[in-house]
């Protein structure tokens, strides 16, 4: 498992939020790193959107994540 990864030319790390596009464009917080995936937490009542609606974690691959 690796601590950091490379968003858009910036290091990101674990608890840091990176935005994304599943259905609607949303925010997570990195929980946890998988190579080229990150694997993200939303608070509250989940995630919006059809496809991932009420989930409480994604994964995201990273080339499709922003800050």
């Amino acid at each position: 498992m690796t601590n950091t990864a490379t968003v858009e030319g910036k290091q990101v790390t674990i608890g840091d939020w990176v935005g994304f596009k599943c259905d609607i464009e949303q925010y997570g917080r990195i929980i946890e790193i998988r190579g080229a995936v990150l694997i993200l937490s939303s608070e509250g009542e989940g995630f919006s959107g059809d496809y991932i609606g009420g989930q409480l974690t994604a994964e995201v691959d990273i080339d499709d994540c922003w800050i």
